[in-house]
């Protein structure tokens, strides 16, 4: 699939588009679908990121239907790897997935619901920590650097209370527990994210790339999905592991290094990253993927996941991508980002990237 950039004088009505609503009072966000509200029908079938399974069960989907019931949409949480692999199969009609297509992955794919020749839309729909969990009663509060946490995952510090982790925590009774250290056995771009900060804030502890698929000869224990690592964590005492906040909420979570402080994780702290960041170059302009900046934000909790919608901006099928654009047009509304937040504990997306993300909506046709 080639990677070329929509028209100047599309994007230009766009954001005109963008501004005069801007001025007339309305709502800038998700205009086109409020505009024939109720008037679809159909069937949206997705897989993805299990990251987004709350946001979209719980907020999204729910709220999307509240507006256009003649629309269903499935949302099966496979993760982000399996989402990815259905889409460029033409089995998912969209999907999310907590990193973008990758440039060379857009070039050797076809894409078969996508008309010959059409870019992706790819946008950050949910920002959300990733929370590094642990277990270990009695000790309330835990402080950790990316060096620390690369040698806890690749198995150099095997106990809590070695001497690196304790001249961290100055006062806290660590105990001898066995670490267990706990990954996804999936292929997940929470995986992804969570090494390129250890890459990025680490590079002479952690020298064994970022992909999805963390790598299988460190040893520690794997877990499929979100949910499992949540699940492993809470039931062996000296474990450890990492994974989207929102499924962290009963855990212990440690407080990350950022800067000259430990830094505890919220919405707001994560989102801040995505803020001091910079969109990837030599994409389409349908193409919002960041280059996040996981060390250079003052003050921002640097472990953050950015989990995107992805879809054709021109569909074989039109009457599938009109589902498809009312329903990333809805997702991207205040209303449908703060029902996210208050179901899954995400950071809503900016202003800014909304507007760019409309200006991508706007091209699904």
């Amino acid at each position: 699939m080639k990677l070329s950039r929509v028209g100047a004088s599309v994007a230009m009505t766009a954001i005109a588009a963008l501004a005069l609503a801007g001025c007339a009072g309305g709502d800038t966000a998700g205009s086109t679908a409020a505009a024939d509200s109720g008037s679809l029908s159909g069937q949206l079938n997705a897989t993805g990121a299990s990251s987004q399974e709350q946001a979209e069960l719980n907020a999204w989907v729910p709220g999307f239907q509240g507006v256009e019931s003649g629309v269903t949409v499935n949302y099966e949480a496979t993760g982000s790897g399996v989402g990815r692999d259905n889409f460029v199969a033409g089995t998912s009609d969209f999907i999310g997935s907590d990193r973008p297509f990758h440039t060379d992955e857009i070039e050797e794919s076809t894409f078969p619901l996508c008309a010959e020749g059409s870019d992706l839309v790819e946008f950050p729909a949910y920002i959300s920590p990733i929370a590094i969990a642990y277990n270990l009663p009695g000790v309330d509060t835990l402080n950790l650097d990316a060096e620390t946490i690369s040698q806890i995952f690749d198995g150099t510090i095997t106990t809590w209370n070695d001497e690196k982790i304790a001249a961290l925590n100055e006062g806290v009774d660590l105990p001898d527990t066995a670490i267990t250290a706990v990954h996804r056995g999936d292929e997940s771009g929470t995986t992804g994210n969570f090494l390129s900060y250890l890459e990025a804030a680490a590079p002479d502890a952690w020298t064994y790339g970022a992909e999805d698929a963390f790598p299988g000869d460190l040893g520690g224990e794997a877990a499929n999905k979100t949910a499992g690592v949540a699940e492993a964590v809470a039931a062996g005492e000296g474990t450890i592991g990492y994974l989207d906040a929102s499924a962290a909420t009963d855990l212990q979570t440690a407080a990350i290094k950022s800067g000259s402080d430990f830094v505890p994780y919220t919405p707001d702290a994560a989102a801040a990253v995505v803020a001091g960041s910079q969109l990837e170059d030599g994409r389409a302009e349908t193409d919002l993927a960041y280059d996040l900046d996981y060390t250079g934000v003052e003050g921002a909790y640097p472990i953050v996941l950015v989990s995107y919608l992805i879809g054709c901006a021109d569909y074989e099928d039109d009457a599938k991508g009109e589902l498809v654009k009312a329903y990333f047009n809805y997702v991207i509304t205040a209303e449908a980002q703060d029902a996210a937040a208050a179901a899954a504990g995400n950071a809503p997306i900016s202003d800014e990237i909304r507007t760019q993300a409309q200006t991508a909506i706007d091209s699904i046709q």
